[in-house]
């Protein structure tokens, strides 16, 4: 037998003398073992650190003794723990040896925007690698294929074909080497007689997806929500006699907006404009707080979704604009030498208003909850370098993903309240200059504040 071998650091070398074989072993000369490292620093902590700090200041009020003891404390507390880590990872086996271990790469990047895009299905955990989920309708029509109406739960996760249709997934497209540019993942395609997806198939997707189903859920609510109140009012109550149940919770924020929001941007017009000012805010409020059900659709953190309420207060503002308005933007108050840069600029500032609500309601709804995933991310990355590591740190991005979780409920009515309130400013700068527009009914003149 001849030839080398080396394997963790071992060399075993054959070496033919006197017509038989010698095993010749080398090992290489190490240092220090790195698992003595945390054991030095440790001595050198309690010898040397410990009493410069508590020596000097032995007097000091017990506040800053129980501080300071809490950092020795911490201090010893993880470098045991690392002491124990760097142990468990020297003694383990020289096993591995001759041992491949396929590891799944984790993609934090994607795991975020599937959980705050759309999709065809609500999925809320996963059991034993066996996803939970609540199947949507799939409706898809195709001129060559006519209509096909199915529940998503047909496609098994994107695992099979259905009718002629398959859910694309990032997982095939890498196996089948397809063009990620042309075959997106979440999206349907049909496929030929082989099977295989075919773009030449024009393929028409009218299904009712997790965004357009909650979407329809919060409309239902809010008719629900607001009819019940009304229908309370109706019978007296709340008139004549004192508010019950959740008309107490509805009424409060229904002044707040009326006199905060509407009274405030719109002087005497602000009845004209409530019920728009109320509807977008309830709407929007109910599918904040409805997206931070775990499971559940980030609606408001889609584009789409805000940036059609962005065009609905756009057009809500362009009907309210008078001749003052436009002649503003056309002959602004400025020298006549700035007017050609102004005048653009006026006209820019048109379109920037809308443009506004729709990324600031997008931008900061979405972000909430990717950081609430980054963080529950985080653990898993940890818990891949060292599954140690990963149970030691749980607990910490777990308070942080918690306390982010409830900083986004107090978002979801400041969101909600911001949308509206810079409507209402907005629809007040379109009918500026109208001195009767803005009176109180005690003459006093309030402009609108830009925010």
């Amino acid at each position: 037998m001849s030839g080398s071998w080396k394997e963790s650091g071992v060399c075993l070398k054959n070496d033919k003398l006197s017509g038989g074989s010698r095993l010749h072993r080398t090992v290489p000369s190490r240092g220090v073992s790195p698992k003595y490292i945390p054991l030095f620093l440790n001595l050198i902590f309690i010898f040397w650190v410990s009493p410069r700090i508590f020596a000097p200041n032995f007097r000091e009020d017990m506040v800053s003794r129980s501080f300071k003891s809490l950092l020795v404390a911490a201090f010893s507390l993880s470098i045991l723990f690392f002491s124990t880590v760097s142990k468990a990872q020297d003694s383990g086996p020289a096993a591995g040896v001759g041992e491949k271990k396929e590891e799944v790469k984790l993609n934090p990047s994607k795991i975020i925007l599937e959980h705050v895009g759309d999709g065809h299905e609500f999925h809320f955990f996963t059991i034993s690698k066996k996803p939970v989920t609540l199947a949507l309708p799939v409706i898809l029509y195709s001129p060559a294929k006519g209509w096909s109406v199915f529940m998503s739960s047909r496609f098994e996760h994107g695992e099979q074909t259905y009718d002629g249709y398959r859910l694309m997934e990032d997982k095939y497209i890498e196996e089948h080497k397809l063009d990620d540019k042309v075959y997106k993942g979440g999206k349907i395609f049909a496929v030929n007689e082989a099977g295989v997806p075919d773009t030449g198939i024009k393929v028409y997707d009218f299904s009712l997806t997790r965004n357009a189903v909650q979407v329809l859920i919060s409309v239902l609510l809010l008719i629900w929500i607001m009819n019940s109140v009304a229908a309370k009012y109706a019978k007296g109550q709340g008139v004549t006699s004192a508010p019950s149940g959740f008309q107490n919770a509805v009424e409060p924020v229904i002044t707040f907006v009326r006199d905060e929001v509407g009274k405030s941007n719109l002087g005497n017009k602000y009845q004209k404009y409530m019920p728009f000012l109320l509807t977008v805010f309830f709407f929007i409020l109910i599918n904040n707080l409805i997206g931070l059900v775990p499971g559940t659709a980030n609606v408001t953190g889609n584009i789409a979704f805000t940036a059609v309420l962005g065009i609905i207060s756009f057009i809500v503002i362009l009907f309210s604009t008078n001749k003052h308005y436009w002649g503003h933007i056309a002959n602004p108050p400025v020298p006549l030498g700035v007017k050609p840069i102004m005048i653009p600029v006026e006209i820019m500032g048109v379109f920037t208003k809308p443009f506004a609500l729709i990324i600031r309601l997008f931008a900061n709804m979405i972000s909430g909850h990717i950081i609430i995933l980054s963080f529950i991310i985080l653990i898993f990355i940890f818990g891949a370098m060292n599954t140690a590591l990963g149970w030691g740190t749980s607990p910490f991005f777990v308070i942080l993903a918690i306390f982010i979780y409830l900083i986004e409920i107090l978002v979801a009515f400041i969101q909600a309240f911001i949308f509206a309130n810079l409507t209402a400013v907005f629809i007040g700068q379109a009918f500026e200059g109208s001195h009767d527009d803005h009176d109180h009914g005690d003459g006093h003149h309030d402009d609108a504040v830009v925010i």
